[in-house]
Order: structure tokens, then C-alpha cells, then sequence
């Protein structure tokens, strides 16, 4: 997490916070930046959203014209390969700017997709003295993200983004992916890793932790109904974002229409059914996965209708019969993976997510278990939505 926040001044005289963390010196961070700035001058730097993962940063260059870009330090511990991570980077994002430009000029609505920007040195990683990999990345001005979703309005420009991302990159061979993060939305091999450190640390004893071991194993077979659809056949890979939450998607400050989804550290093949999973999985908990109240999670299924509704305007065109008939179980399952990944990490001491103290990733995870039972309940209900809206 960001920990020291020390007062510096800008090249203007005006006096700015600048967050650093780990111990880095300030000149660092303002070294990092101004590698990948046109002329090196930078105006302001701020700590932006609050990701799990890596640690980012928006970079203003102007302060007069507000140009901003994205500067972002990986953290290597989840992504060991930063270069094929920029690499299918590269590759999807060049494939969805040519489908882009395939579309009639003036009939088309916003939608920006982020640029790799190279450093000085023309490379699109940089390493620190300390070992730190940092990028840079263009920034869609204009546009806010938001944690939660606040009408279905809202929802439906979520699943609209979602459906236009796996659109434009729906014909491109998932072979030209490398697998950035093998394992990564694969159920099984989580609950094998679940399995492990149960037997190793054990689970304090609580009755929290009594209901999340309950609530795994009770669910433990049925957690592979989409790999095993894979492995039939019925279900195929396809390039995926691989953590399409709602504050990753993009709106225009003016229209509020969806304008693009950042966040691209996972696109790789997989599942489509992963990425509309956790959308739904994230749209829709009023609550937001962050609440403290987690015996009050529930599963808003107006929001998922308006979500599907957006999804589907575009994303019906390449969906099968079989892509169809997995929906509830996507919906399903990914809240129950990732309460599965929270309780986990919780059990090993909390290592690969940031946590603000330590049972965090505890009460994360009965947010998840809870919002799982809330599908679960409502089976018939989101089964009747995607046939309502397909």
C-alpha cells in the first residue's frame, strides 16, 4: 500500500502531495515519469483508484491543458513476466484499433482504447534502481470510473463496454495470447491451492471462518462446471480482459456513455464466461465488495438485466447455444472463485492481496460467499433474464 505521503513543490512554486511508498525517494518517482513525458516536464503527480495489484499513478504534464497519461509500477510478484504482459498488451490493442478503423466514419460512438507509451529509451518497461518494473500508459481524458454502479442506465453502459471489448477482439486467434497468468479464473486448480494451505495452516477458529469452510465444501464439485465445459468441447477460448470490474470501464463525463475499459494487465485466452461473471459479480453487489456489512450482500437482478442488455447489443453476434447455457453458471461460479481467492490469501497471511489490516481479505471473502448464496437464490430469476434478453 501507499504509506508516506510527503509535501514537495512543482516546477510552478504550487504545492503538491506526492504520494511514494516502500521507502523510494521522491526523485524516483518523478525520475520513472519523466521517461516516458515528450519534454520530461511533469506538473503533478497523484495516486489513482485503489487496485489490488499494482500501484498507479496519474501524471499531469500541463496543468494549464490537463494532459494527463498513466504511470504504473507492476508488481512482479503477480505478473513475473512483465514482458509478455506488454506484449498482449500490444497485440490486443493493436487488433482492436484496426477493427475500429473498420467502422463507417461519423456513425460511431466514443470508445478509446489504451496506448503502450515507450520510454525515452523507445522500450515500454523501465526497471528502478530498486528492481521496481514501471509503464507508462495513455490516459482517456474526459471520463470518470466509478466503484459501484449507480442506475441501470449506468449498468447497461457497463455491459456495453464489456460486449464492444470482446467484440472487436472476437476474431482474434487466442493462440496470439500468451497465458500471462496460467491458472488464473480456473476454479480447480484455486480450490486445490485452498486445499493445501487448509491442510498446512488450518483456519482460526471462528464462526466466519467456520462458514467459509462450510461454504467451500459444500460447492467444492460443482466448481468445475465450466472447465469441464471446456474440456467438451462446449465452450470455447477466446481472448478474454480478464478483470472486467466496474470501476475498469471508462464513462464520458458529459455523455455517460461508455468510452473504453482500462486495465489490461490479463488479457490472455480464456473463457468469456470469466469476464461476464465478474462484471455481474461486481455490478451487481449494491453493497460493493468492500463493505464491512457483508450479512447484507445481495444480488441486485435489475442490474444484471440492464447489464446483459448492454452486453448482448453487441456480444449476441458471436455467443453460441452452448456460450448461452453457461451464463447463470459464470455468474455463479466467479463469486465463489473469488471469495474462494480472498479466504485463501486471508489463510496465508494475506500475500497476494493488499489488505488494510488483517482480516480483510476475510471479510472480503464473506462478501463473495454471501453474494453467491444471493445468486444461488436466484437461479430461475437470471436464468429468465438472458433468455428475456438474448
Amino acid at each position: 500500500m501507499l504509506k508516506n505521503a510527503i509535501e514537495s513543490r512543482k516546477p510552478s512554486g504550487l504545492r503538491s502531495l506526492f504520494l511514494v511508498s516502500r521507502g523510494d525517494q521522491v526523485e524516483d518517482l518523478f525520475y520513472m515519469a519523466k521517461q516516458f513525458a515528450a519534454d520530461g516536464r511533469i506538473a503533478d503527480i497523484r495516486e489513482l483508484g485503489n487496485g489490488n495489484i499494482n500501484d498507479t499513478f496519474l501524471v499531469t504534464l500541463d496543468a494549464r491543458t490537463e494532459k494527463h497519461f498513466i504511470l504504473q509500477r507492476i508488481n512482479t510478484r503477480v505478473f513475473v513476466n512483465p514482458e509478455l504482459v506488454m506484449r498482449n498488451m500490444r497485440v490486443a490493442t493493436e487488433h482492436m484499433r484496426s477493427r475500429l478503423e473498420l467502422r463507417p466514419p461519423g456513425k460511431s460512438r466514443r470508445w478509446e482504447i489504451p496506448a503502450v507509451l515507450l520510454a525515452h529509451d523507445r522500450r515500454a518497461i523501465l526497471h528502478g534502481p530498486d528492481g521496481s518494473v514501471w509503464r507508462g500508459l495513455s490516459f482517456i481524458e474526459g471520463c470518470r470510473s466509478f466503484d459501484m454502479i449507480s442506475d441501470e442506465r449506468h449498468a447497461e453502459e457497463v455491459g456495453y463496454a464489456l460486449g464492444m471489448f470482446h467484440t472487436l477482439l472476437s476474431d482474434l486467434p487466442p493462440d496470439k495470447l500468451a497465458d500471462t497468468l496460467e491458472g488464473f479464473h480456473i476454479t480447480p486448480r484455486y480450490l486445490l491451492r485452498y486445499d493445501e494451505v487448509l491442510a498446512q495452516r488450518g483456519a482460526p477458529g471462528s464462526p466466519e471462518t467456520d462458514y467459509c469452510v462450510r461454504f467451500v465444501n459444500e460447492r467444492s464439485r460443482w466448481a468445475h462446471v465450466l472447465e469441464d465445459a471446456k474440456k467438451k468441447g462446449s465452450l470455447l477460448l477466446r481472448p478474454i480482459h480478464g478483470d472486467p470490474k466496474v470501476d475498469n470501464i471508462m464513462i464520458d463525463a458529459v455523455t455517460g456513455q461508455a468510452a473504453g475499459i482500462v486495465d489490461l494487465d490479463t488479457v490472455k485466452p480464456g473463457l468469456v464466461h470469466y469476464d461476464i461473471g465478474d462484471c455481474l459479480r461486481s455490478g451487481c453487489n449494491p453493497s460493493g465488495e468492500e463493505t464491512m456489512k457483508w450479512e447484507g450482500v445481495v444480488f441486485d437482478t435489475d442490474i444484471c438485466r440492464a447489464i446483459f442488455r448492454g452486453y448482448l447489443a453487441d456480444a449476441r453476434r458471436f455467443l453460441t447455444e452452448d456460450d448461452f447455457s453457461c451464463l447463470y453458471d459464470a455468474v455463479r461460479l466467479i463469486a465463489f472463485e473469488l471469495g474462494l481467492r480472498f479466504f485463501t490469501d486471508f489463510l496465508e497471511g494475506n500475500i497476494y492481496f493488499k489488505v488494510k489490516q488483517p482480516e480483510h481479505n476475510l471479510v472480503r471473502a464473506l462478501v463473495q460467499f454471501r453474494l453467491a448464496e444471493s445468486i444461488e437464490s436466484q437461479e430461475a430469476a437470471i436464468r429468465a433474464i438472458v433468455r428475456d434478453v438474448r
